[in-house]
């Protein structure tokens, strides 16, 4: 992949610039390309989707060469990356991630992660959001991710890439040479939706904490839920247009 590796990479996250996930990710890139740079948020900002910082200054602190940290959100790392700190030339792909978890179904509209890859779209690059789903109670293994990583960015990067338009990966909590395909979905529906734990705080005083997180139960079977639950990497193509067209007509008619 003689073009590739004459790219220039952006990696960035959503699990902050000291995440094992992000140095899978890294690693990867490297092996593809010579010049790849690292801008991530200084600490962990999960769930907070599309997020600009605009009532605070921000501020970039070095961790090594090409390897930054900004003190916000993944949406403004990939800004900060493509006005400030790369002004010498843009990136040619710019991937996010490997997020610590699942970004699938409804997870996508939350994501910090592809809501970086969400910027790097709306900025012109292609962009690819990377998740590793774990097993419940149990540390997330990265192995799949890092094993499968540099084919999938090569395959990714080789093909035609439409305006405005980026791709969500989410690889299967099983062992490498386990997993049984690689498929093409589309973001699919959980069966039930996240809710809420209730408690008290040590003086007494009730809380709400969103966390009673749902299960990936669906019956769609073209979803990604469906392609992980199977085994499967799941590649999911995202748009920036959000325009629902199939009610266009219908509701440009109400309006005549």
């Amino acid at each position: 992949m003689a073009e590739l590796a004459r790219a220039r990479i952006l990696v960035t996250n959503d699990d902050g610039i000291h995440a094992p996930g992000l140095k899978v990710l890294e690693a990867a890139a490297r092996s593809l390309s010579d010049d790849v740079w690292v801008v991530a948020p200084e600490v962990e900002q999960s769930a907070t989707s599309h997020s600009l910082t605009t009532r605070r200054p921000l501020r970039v602190r070095r961790f090594g060469e090409r390897r930054l940290a900004v003190d916000g959100t993944p949406t403004d790392c990939v800004l900060v990356a493509a006005k400030k700190i790369l002004l010498d030339g843009p990136p040619d792909i710019v991937l996010s991630g490997v997020n610590h978890g699942a970004n699938l179904a409804e997870d996508v509209g939350y994501s910090g992660t592809v809501a970086a890859a969400m910027e790097a779209a709306f900025l012109g690059f292609r962009a690819i959001a990377f998740s590793q789903v774990g097993i419940s109670g149990q540390p997330v293994d990265f192995a799949p991710a890092e094993a499968w990583l540099p084919r999938l960015i090569e395959r990714l990067y080789d093909r035609p890439w439409q305006r405005d338009q980026l791709i969500n990966v989410n690889f299967p909590p099983r062992r490498a040479n386990e997993i049984n395909a690689v498929r093409v979905t589309h973001t699919g529906r959980r069966d039930a939706s996240v809710g809420l734990v209730e408690g008290r705080d040590p003086g007494g005083r009730p809380y709400l904490w969103i966390g009673d997180w749902a299960d990936d139960s669906t019956s769609d079977r073209e979803s990604d839920l469906a392609a992980i639950a199977e085994g499967a990497i799941a590649v999911t193509p995202l748009h920036l247009d959000l325009t629902h067209h199939a009610a266009l007509a219908a509701l440009k008619e109400s309006f005549a």
